[in-house]
């Protein structure tokens, strides 16, 4: 038998390069940032009680339609795909712009898609559908911000989260169709600006519930988190009420479609981190002199710039890689996921830690951002699974045997 594998089975290869449409959107971003998240801009907003820049959110997903990417047009939004997503995070890790992007533009509203897709049509499921999809609606214009109340380490492929339970209902709860929760969720990202919280329930069976963030019952706490510009909160509910909005293996499957988005446009803006710190640093190297040269034209600064070119080049085929197999629903999309976290939080790491060493002593300042870049590194690279984590689920992936 012949060992030439038949054209019919050979997977068409995925298109790695940047589209035009994507192209368009980062450009429009860079305009819009440059303008309104200056390094200083961000470092001051980190002095103050509130870091997240909800104008700026708002203006970017009114202006530019970011918070709708995922969204069908049906519903309002712009029908595009995690490429675009993708693409977005990039410009918004360079910029380290202090928006809930993450947690409601990509984590969100890809479990709300999950949820009033996989929802049953007959009744309660096609009550179900509508709740997600008026969500999405909400979402989709902007007006609302959402968040997945699971803690920031939460990775794709685990356990259903079980740290809320339903509690007994209180009197009209029935007629209203409504249930309670009661629960603490701790360092959930994101769910301080938001307006709704989607919450995972441990339950017979367990559920995915519609919370109103400003609900009796509901309580966020801020954590002083490493990360100045991304603040984490430890969210208790207490009787609150909540909707259902998907049950059992759906509500499983909308949380696991949340947490693998996730980690797929963060592994994106640590791309757009790490390339914002070795541009940042090429061009000091070619700034600063000593001993009447150019730093960067020393061997050393060099070489350490050129391996840090070629980690960001690797992660960045990992990244693309990702998002593509996402948009595609390719069958490999596991496997790619736990690469590109693994490799994006590596290389986001280092080159935040090259930017601070090769800036010399102006890089240990607290006015100049390197440090602003290094903590937002330090904090993804732990987000939705550490690149221990990915590489041990890409070694069962793969069928790799331990050592």
């Amino acid at each position: 038998m012949s060992n030439a594998v038949s054209a019919s089975k050979v997977r068409p290869a995925l298109d790695l390069l940047y589209s035009d449409t994507e192209q368009a959107l980062a450009g429009a971003l860079d305009d819009l940032l440059s303008q309104r998240c200056s390094p200083a801009a961000v470092l001051a907003r980190t002095e103050q009680p509130e870091a997240y820049d909800v104008a700026l959110w708002k203006a970017l997903a009114a202006e530019i339609g970011l918070a709708g990417l995922l969204i069908p047009e049906e519903l309002g939004g712009a029908g595009a795909s995690c490429r675009e997503l993708a693409a977005a995070a990039e410009r918004l890790g360079a910029h380290l712009a202090p928006v809930p992007y993450l947690g409601s533009a990509a984590v969100a509203t890809a479990t709300a898609l999950a949820a009033a897709k996989s929802a049953t049509r007959p009744s309660p499921g096609q009550q179900e559908a509508g709740i997600a999809a008026d969500l999405l609606r909400r979402l989709a214009d902007g007006t609302v911000t959402a968040a997945v109340a699971v803690t920031a380490v939460a990775m794709p492929a685990g356990k259903f989260p079980a740290a809320v339970q339903l509690s007994g209902p209180q009197p009209g709860d029935a007629a209203a169709g409504i249930l309670r929760l009661r629960g603490r969720i701790d360092s959930v990202p994101d769910a301080l600006p938001a307006d709704v919280l989607l919450v995972p329930a441990e339950g017979v069976p367990n559920g995915l519930y519609l919370v109103e963030a400003t609900a009796p019952g509901v309580h966020r706490v801020p954590v002083t988190s490493l990360d100045m510009t991304r603040q984490l909160c430890d969210v208790s509910l207490d009787g609150a009420p909540a909707r259902q909005i998907a049950v059992g293996a759906s509500a499983a499957a909308a949380v696991e479609a949340g947490l693998v988005a996730g980690a797929v446009v963060l592994a994106a803006e640590q791309l757009g981190l790490a390339q914002r710190c070795l541009d940042m640093t090429v061009a000091y190297g070619k700034e600063r002199h000593q001993f009447a040269r150019q730093v960067g034209s020393f061997q050393a600064v060099k070489h350490r710039l050129a391996d840090l070119w070629a980690t960001i080049t690797q992660a960045r085929a990992a990244s693309r890689y990702a998002a593509a197999c996402l948009a595609a629903g390719d069958p490999d999309t596991a496997v790619a996921v736990a690469l590109a976290k693994s490799a994006c939080s590596e290389a986001a790491v280092t080159a935040a830690q090259e930017c601070v060493q090769l800036h010399g002593g102006i890089g240990f300042t607290w006015e100049h951002p390197a440090h602003l870049y290094l903590k937002r590194a330090k904090a993804d690279s732990i987000g939705f699974g550490t690149a221990d984590a990915h590489r041990a689920a890409l070694a069962s992936l793969v069928d790799l045997p331990a050592k």
